[in-house]
């Protein structure tokens, strides 16, 4: 496996229920805890892409006294995701700015990734923003969106952008420590730390989504297990514990995660 002191470039995506309260409201207090390690991680001289999730549920919570019921779900999906996207990225630039860290919008789509010049227009966007010290901030284009259109979930597009920006290692960070053996809440139930290739964990996964996503763990082990076959680590860990990116990249055994180990190294 990749040590993860040889890191110079990673992924990471954040869901939905990190970077929210239970009442969809934002939690600055994470998004402060998360912006904290991401600077840490580039003072150590690692490129950090960041997925983050939070545009829908922050702007349901924004507009939750307006009187909706008139909108079909796409409808109100594209008004959330407007009004959510300029508050979520408003709030990140806020907080990279105080490490002096510039960030920069990212909004793409599926059907992006399907020709070559999109992919390539993708890449070379993202790569001259690295270049330059900017840190690209990955969200799907929920306005513009249709629902036969869209990503499973940020699961998926993370995956994609791990692989097209050839990353070390892609974080996906929820509100769970990772895969268990058992139902988590079960006496004796354990995480399964790292995962081989070729290895079924078809019997541990349980099918239930998040309560602000539209994914769920099934997912989660779907995506990892295509990009972990492209050579990249993959690390399923809680987003919400103190100080767990930091911990799974300078010292991942003082953490709770899956790990999918990847088929081949990346040069």
């Amino acid at each position: 496996m990749t040590l993860p002191s040889n890191y110079t470039r990673i992924a990471v995506k954040v869901g939905s229920n990190v970077l929210t309260r239970q009442d969809g409201t934002l939690d600055i207090t994470r998004m402060s805890a998360l912006v904290d390690q991401i600077a840490q991680l580039r003072s150590a001289g690692i490129e950090v892409i960041l997925i983050s999730s939070g545009a829908v549920a922050c702007g349901r919570s924004e507009l939750r006294n307006m009187p909706l019921g008139t909108l079909d779900t796409v409808d109100q999906r594209q008004l959330f995701s407007a009004v959510g996207q300029a508050k979520l990225m408003n709030r990140y630039y806020e907080l990279f700015r105080e490490y002096g860290i510039h960030v920069g919008q990212v909004l793409t789509l599926k059907e992006s990734f399907s020709t070559e010049r999109h992919y390539q227009n993708q890449r070379n966007c993202m790569s001259v923003m690295l270049e330059n010290g900017v840190l690209p901030i990955v969200n799907e284009n929920d306005t513009v969106s249709i629902t036969e259109l869209m990503f499973t979930d940020n699961d998926e597009l993370s995956g994609l952008i791990a692989t097209m920006m050839n990353v070390q290692a892609l974080f996906l960070l929820s509100n769970v420590d990772g895969i268990y053996d058992g139902p988590p809440e079960a006496e004796g139930a354990e995480i399964i730390r790292r995962v081989e290739a070729g290895r079924s964990l078809d019997a541990y996964i349980q099918t239930s989504k998040s309560a602000f996503g539209r994914g769920g763990m099934q997912t989660k082990c779907s995506i990892a297990r295509k990009v972990a076959d492209e050579g990249i680590a993959v690390w399923i860990a809680n987003g919400k514990r103190e100080g767990i990116l930091t911990s799974l990249v300078f010292n991942p055994e003082s953490a709770r995660f899956t790990c999918f180990e990847p088929v081949k190294i990346k040069d």
